[in-house]
């Protein structure tokens, strides 16, 4: 079609001008003509070969840097999600003012895509953390390759419910991990290295994803044996509710300590509703998890390796985002465990938190954003038993390029003041028995701060 208006075009114009055109010259434009639909041709030919091996690079990341002081102008020390008593359970609180290292993550992707429509991708995912302030952080990088797999899907081969399906193979974070960020914690974070097939239809409503991950707890003392937790996870969605199944096995995992567990289930029930809690625009999830044994780990699968082998535990979760007035945002969230015989057989853990983050839209790119943060902790290691209460209230003026845009606008250049207070029973109180011991010093500490947050 290209070459025939080409060529009806040429003809016109040498028809109308013939008493200004020779015959030769007519001639010459003609194989001009001529050389010019060869290069067309080759040129759609190569742009066909071209959509056949298209392919594209995407980059993502992710980035936080702080800086914190007390209330004497001393840097703050022993901040961050993670700082009460149970923060070695997991016992996260709210984020907000609170966060002084510099942790930044880095994605590359490579996709292609056949002329078929078969997709392939190649990821690999590079962190660091530090606490300096300094520029030069070298001594203290803990440069990592965190993920590195290829996923490939919309095969040929692929028919009936594998027909939408895609395969992955190597080291990565599981693509339906999902959190709650305003505490900094995942509900459930599956990760490791193995291979998985996701989204297998079982029926209309029902689709499912399969994964075998391995994880590594170190080496048997006497014999270098190393010692490997394998989990398998079936992941299922109905609807907004999702049911994830997962079973593991480490063997000889009890010879690296008395009792320690070698096998152990975990169970996700969660329902993942489109609006906040049915009364208003958002979203919400609620839910609960279920472990025994190494499955007693129920944010990180199969992640700790010094879990006891009667080991229980349960942890109820919900948490959501809205609108409630003009200008105005609400973010609650509550995140409660308990646990026994955890890391012996007489060691009791309780506790629950509870984060409201509230935003104020005053012009289109600042706004205030304050957040509260309450935590209970009953904790009992088997020799020393703790419990009371943790505080923690933040105001920070906060800077983006819309704040129209909701909680989850990237990115943020924030300054925060904080107030963080405990019960004085909970004071140097330590999990003692965990490979991730957190103790507290004292509490009734202004903390001052500044922030910059963003991804993409």
């Amino acid at each position: 079609m290209k070459k025939s208006l080409l060529s009806l075009a040429v003809s016109f114009a040498v028809t109308c001008s013939g008493a200004a055109w020779a015959q030769g010259d007519a001639a010459e434009l003609e194989q001009r003509i001529a050389n010019l639909e060869q290069r067309l041709e080759k040129s759609e030919k190569t742009a066909d070969e071209a959509l056949d091996k298209a392919s594209a690079f995407e980059f993502h990341g992710y980035a936080r840097s702080g800086l914190l002081m007390d209330d004497n102008l001393n840097g703050a020390t022993g901040t961050g999600p993670y700082m009460t008593a149970a923060g070695a359970l997991g016992g996260a609180v709210g984020r907000l003012g609170l966060e002084d290292d510099h942790y930044v993550e880095v994605v590359l992707d490579h996709k292609s895509q056949k002329e078929d429509g078969s997709w392939s991708k190649y990821r690999i995912m590079l962190a660091d953390s530090v606490e300096t302030n300094n520029e030069w952080t070298g001594a203290e990088s803990q440069l990592n390759v965190r993920q590195v797999f290829a996923e490939i899907g919309n095969l040929a081969s692929f028919s009936g419910a594998f027909e939408n399906a895609s395969i992955w193979a190597g080291k990565r974070f599981d693509r339906d991990n999902f959190d709650i960020h305003f505490i900094d914690s995942d509900i459930v974070f599956l990760s490791g290295t193995g291979i998985g097939l996701y989204d297998v239809q079982l029926s209309e409503d029902w689709k499912a994803n399969f994964s075998i991950y391995g994880r590594d707890f170190g080496t048997i003392d006497s014999s270098g044996v190393e010692v490997e937790n394998y989990i398998a996870t079936m992941n299922n969605y109905m609807g907004p509710w999702q049911l994830m199944l997962s079973g593991m096995t480490a063997a000889d995992n009890e010879e690296r300590s008395a009792d320690r567990a070698d096998t152990g289930l975990h169970a996700l029930l969660a329902y993942h509703a489109g609006s906040f809690y049915g009364m208003s625009d958002g979203f919400s999830k609620t839910g609960v998890l279920f472990g025994t044994g190494l499955g007693a780990e129920l944010k990180g699968i199969g992640s700790n390796g010094s879990l006891n082998e009667d080991a229980q535990a349960v942890r109820l979760f919900s948490y959501g985002v809205t609108s409630f007035a003009d200008n105005w945002r609400i973010a609650p969230a509550l995140l409660a465990e308990y646990s026994q015989d955890r890391f012996v057989d007489s060691d009791e853990f309780m506790w629950a938190t509870f984060n409201v983050r509230v935003a104020q839209e005053l012009t289109k790119n600042f706004e205030m954003v304050y957040e509260g943060s309450y935590q209970y902790m009953d904790l009992d290691n088997g020799v020393d038993q703790a419990d009371g209460s943790y505080y923690k209230a933040t105001i920070a003026p906060t800077f983006k390029l819309d704040t129209a845009a909701g909680f989850f606008e990237r990115p943020e250049i924030r300054v925060t003041a904080s107030y963080v207070d405990w019960s004085e029973d909970l004071d140097n109180y330590s999990v003692s028995l965990s490979d991730d011991a957190s103790t507290m010093g004292e509490g009734g500490e202004f903390i001052i701060g500044m922030q910059m947050e963003t991804w993409f």
